[in-house]
């Protein structure tokens, strides 16, 4: 996908969610009140498009002779993943009933009856609509059928829906928000395991993240979800079911979603036989019930600790034996869990250490706190594998992400999809598998020769416009020496910004042909082939090091123009405060001008700071790893040994065994992202203040002051 695709969309989801959250404001609506009847509307956006579109689908198949000209039937919908939607269902039928028709009735009508046909969906969709406002429901219709929607894929509506699933829990909509684990953390676990085949289980299962990233990686690698894997979950609340249960169906995927409390509950006959178990479930509960789960199958290393009360002390090792019993014997877990309990230590340590003896612990991954939306607190992502070769049966790859991550706001962190890429890297390396190490390097080799081909055209349209910009002025500074009522004094300004941005741009002329003159001939050597083994990698990549360092210097050459150029444009303004010169200028054309070569600029200096990106991942890998071999990384991996973590008390915490980082200098430091970062935070800072102010002056209205 390109950037400017990637741009639509996250603007596409901006937009709507900032409308859909004006009209919760307006209407007074809590998020938890707002929250499954909008994703209801989504869904039912995504139903009529899928609808659509697999009735066109058919026609063009009877059309050809594919298919007989028949009365159709739901089997030629189910088999094109669509719904065989009735009428009234349709998204068209619902915008255009008469005026003054009941929306909210008219839509608990359009959920029953898609509930009707589709078993999976039974019971599950929102039908909360007839306590809305009908203005509120008719914008909010309206507010999903923009032209790109009407249109959109399967993919679009699926992010759409994970998007106001993540900002329904940045508001603590439903049970705090605990409903969605952040998607970072999920593509890592996803990452590590790789689930793509067999049987799936997420026993807290919140809104089904878990199975839909599955199927985002299965679907990556060129196979079919439905035909690849079977889902089982269970949820201890009903409306977070709801929530799994349409998320599945707005991706087009199914799953056998139970209600149940799985620390006493075991709803499906698949115990010893799951090929990857995934979960986020709730940390350091404390309540759970010894006497009811003391004999559990379950718990095949014992209770990890019991109170006077007979209340286990914390629930977290319970889930963990959980998660390891419900492996097959070649099973993969991966899961989310308190930074505590990685070194827990009375009965928590001896189940911990139990667990070590098997050989089937995997890696151990440090996450930062600010990954979760409702909560600050730090975390660990553990992996499971029963299938582990003798050879690493004895090791464990300690992993600290702590210092990896990118700013989303003020308080929520997340990866990157090159931080995602790059410490699944380290683990292809633990696991001896170097060829997959080499093709990421080789995907960002192909990645920074075209993101460094794409540059020329974007400085091209940027200094178009400065020469068009420059002409103005000139032609501005000739008209002024004719005016007498114009000093030579008030004339001197202009003819020294001129000449200063005259300067600017001889001197950036030759360093701008060399850097192409040379980028020219490194494409020419690896834009047809990216280097595929690890020298061939290094050479190139040392070749790219000058070419870095002079894309950097362009990038302030450029910024350096537009603000002199923007300069002599504000001396302009001043002097065509002149009534004689204002008559022969164009003062407006010039502002024009100058705004377009502020976009111009930022769009032509991402694009070369994007090549510098994609050069300075590959830099980090090999910079690490540098034979394309595992190896130990000071505050960031290592492998460790079973006897190496017993000397250590039986800690898995990752922190232990890899050591602190060299402090390092940051010569990358981006005075311009610092900028937006602090913008970011005041943005934050703002809206929130925003919001208080709403709260409390409608505290002060209830109160009748």
């Amino acid at each position: 996908m390109t950037v400017n695709a990637m741009q639509t969309i996250d603007q596409i989801e901006s937009q709507l969610w900032e409308a859909a959250d004006q009209l919760r404001a307006n209407s007074k609506l809590t998020s938890s009140e707002y929250c499954m009847p909008v994703l209801g509307i989504i869904f039912l956006r995504h139903a009529s498009n899928r609808y659509e579109c697999a009735l066109e689908q058919i026609k063009a198949d009877q059309a050809a002779g594919k298919m007989p000209d028949r009365p159709l039937v739901k089997g030629d919908f189910i088999k094109r993943r669509s719904l065989m939607l009735p009428e009234t269902a349709r998204y068209r039928y619902l915008l255009d009933l008469p005026s003054g028709e009941k929306l909210g009735t008219a839509l608990v009508d359009a959920m029953n009856a898609i509930e009707n046909d589709f078993e999976p969906l039974r019971g599950q969709l929102p039908k909360e609509y007839e306590r809305f406002d009908n203005d509120l429901l008719e914008d909010l219709l309206r507010k999903f059928d923009s032209a790109e929607l009407r249109t959109a894929s399967g993919d679009l509506f699926g992010r759409i829906y994970e998007y106001f699933l993540m900002k329904f829990a940045m508001q603590g909509a439903q049970d705090n928000g605990e409903f969605f684990t952040p998607p970072s953390l999920v593509q890592t676990i996803v990452n590590v395991i790789e689930p793509t085949h067999g049987i799936v289980l997420d026993p807290a299962c919140g809104s089904g993240g878990m199975f839909v990233q599955s199927s985002h990686f299965i679907e990556k690698h060129g196979q079919d979800t439905g035909h690849k894997v079977t889902f089982y979950g269970q949820e201890k609340t009903g409306t977070t079911i709801r929530l799994a249960k349409m998320n599945l169906a707005v991706h087009g995927l199914e799953g056998d979603i139970r209600e149940a409390n799985t620390f006493y509950q075991d709803e499906h006959p698949i115990w010893g036989r799951c090929d990857f178990v995934m979960a986020n479930p709730p940390f350091n509960v404390d309540m759970v019930d010894a006497e009811k789960v003391k004999d559990d199958r379950r718990l095949p290393f014992g209770l990890p600790g019991v109170n006077k009360n007979k209340k286990v002390s914390n629930g977290n090792y319970l889930w963990i034996s959980y998660f390891h019993s419900y492996l097959s014997p070649q099973g993969r877990a991966g899961f989310v869990m308190s930074s505590q309990a990685s070194s827990g230590g009375h009965g928590e340590a001896e189940v911990r250490r139990k667990l070590i003896e098997t050989g089937d612990v995997d890696v151990m991954i440090s996450i930062r706190s600010n990954f979760f939306y409702t909560r600050t607190v730090p975390c660990e992502l553990w992996h499971f594998d029963k299938g582990k070769p003798e050879e690493r049966q004895d090791q464990v790859l300690m992993l600290d992400a702590r210092n990896i991550y990118r700013k989303v706001t003020r308080k929520i962190y997340d990866f990157s999809p090159e931080q995602l890429a790059n410490l699944t890297a380290i683990v292809w390396l633990y696991r001896g598998q170097q060829d997959r190490f080499l093709g990421l390097i080789q995907d960002y080799f192909d990645a920074l020769c075209r993101e460094s081909a794409a540059m020329a055209p974007e400085l091209e349209v940027f200094e178009a416009t400065l020469a068009n910009l420059q002409k103005q002025l000139t032609e501005l500074n000739e008209l002024i020496q004719g005016i007498v009522t114009i000093t030579p004094e008030q004339r001197q300004p202009m003819k020294d910004a001129l000449i200063e941005l005259a300067e600017a741009l001889t001197a950036y002329q030759p360093d701008r042909v060399a850097l192409f003159d040379s980028l020219s001939a490194f494409l020419k050597n690896y834009s047809t082939t990216a280097p595929a083994t690890n020298a061939d990698q290094h050479t190139a990549r040392q070749t790219y090091d000058p070419l870095s360092e002079r894309i950097k210097g362009l990038i302030k050459q450029v910024d350096l123009l537009y603000k002199l150029a923007a300069r002599a444009g504000q001396v302009a303004q001043e002097l065509t405060t002149n009534e004689e010169a204002a008559e022969c200028y164009d003062r407006r054309a010039t502002n024009k001008l100058i705004k377009q070569l502020d976009e111009q600029r930022k769009q032509a200096v991402e694009q070369m700071k994007l090549a510098v990106y994609f050069y300075r991942q590959i830099h980090w890998l090999q910079e690490r790893f540098p034979d394309a071999v595992m190896a130990a990384v000071p505050g960031l991996c290592k492998v460790v040994s079973r006897a190496d973590i017993e000397a250590a008390d039986w800690s898995l915490t990752p922190g232990r065994y890899v050591g602190v980082a060299p402090p390092e200098v940051d010569e990358d430091f981006d005075f311009e992202q610092t900028i937006k970062d602090i913008h970011l935070e005041l943005a934050d800072l703002n809206r929130e203040a925003v919001e208080l102010a709403a709260r409390i002056q409608e505290n002060f209205e209830e109160l009748g002051v």
